[in-house]
């Protein structure tokens, strides 16, 4: 298993971590996981840097933040056994996505994504991927960001019971606004008092092969917008929410450190410490199958 449960009292898993994230060396991004106390951290990787609709013509290039590329990724994990894990990712739509992924996966690569790229989440292509991560008993992490990335959220429900085999994580704003069943799709950041029952609520709860990324800005906003609600959810979906940082901090602590400030509203909000441990630890690792 690649962690060191014996250095941590209360080890952590955080599944969703970058290389070069917005430039930052992989020296600070050792540091930083250290400073947040993670004992486990996935790197998610980009696809090829390629100009297509796709990836907004070259902007989107890098998860839009100039992030490594897969083998990189392997690389770093290889060099640091004890605390790293790797994913594997392509550009959704290139002809070449499913075979160059699964090139990765006989590897060890233990999870698809982030799948961050403009195309219709039940594209044919995106279907394609689906279909891989079920037969290798991977999941597949997307990013769901209205008019820009995994487009049609409120169809996706047919891919989660198109794929049953398949574990899918949701992860980015329009998967966080969604939990709210009043949430207009163009607020990306949304806050005040959440109504429960959103689309989000319903995926979680409806379908088993869901699970819940709580990092990035938009789900520590998910998680401190309305502090009641989050126990409730959280109590609701205690075996479906993982943690993850998706911070391009370099300290690991402090005000700018927002994965750091997540895992202190977990810590807050968690309705008791069984689900706290749920979601900084256990449902990770065994969703990853980790020993």
């Amino acid at each position: 298993m690649a962690q060191t449960e014996s250095a941590a009292v209360e080890p952590i898993i955080d599944i969703h971590q970058h290389m070069n994230y917005h430039l930052r060396t992989d020296e600070h991004l050792l540091a930083h996981q250290k400073a947040m106390g993670i004992t486990t951290t996935i790197i998610l990787p980009a696809g090829t840097y390629v100009n297509r609709p796709s990836t907004h013509n070259g902007k989107s290039n890098g998860l839009a933040a100039k992030c490594a590329t897969t083998e990189p990724a392997r690389d770093f994990a290889k060099a640091h056994p004890d605390a790293y894990l790797w994913a594997a990712n392509e550009v959704t739509d290139l002809e070449n996505a499913p075979v160059e992924i699964e090139k990765w996966l006989k590897q060890g690569a233990c999870m698809i994504g982030e799948q961050k790229f403009m195309v219709e989440c039940d594209s044919p292509a995106s279907q394609k991927l689906y279909e891989l991560a079920g037969a290798y008993k991977v999941p597949i992490l997307l990013h769901f960001q209205h008019q820009t990335y995994n487009l049609g959220y409120d169809r996706f429900h047919t891919m989660l019971a198109k794929f049953p085999n398949t574990n899918f994580i949701g992860h980015a704003q329009t998967f966080w606004g969604n939990i709210d069943k009043m949430q207009e799709q163009k607020n990306l950041y949304p806050k005040g008092k959440v109504t429960p029952g959103g689309l989000t609520d319903r995926y979680l709860a409806d379908y088993p092969n869901m699970f819940a990324d709580m990092s990035a800005g938009s789900g520590l906003n998910a998680l401190t917008r309305d502090e009641d609600h989050t126990r409730g959810f959280f109590e609701r979906h205690q075996d479906k929410v993982l943690y993850g940082s998706d911070c391009a901090d370099h300290l690991g602590r402090g005000p700018g450190c927002q994965g750091a400030a997540t895992i202190a509203a977990i810590r807050k909000l968690a309705p008791n410490k069984e689900v706290e441990r749920k979601i900084l630890f256990e449902n990770s690792k065994k969703l990853f199958r980790l020993a």
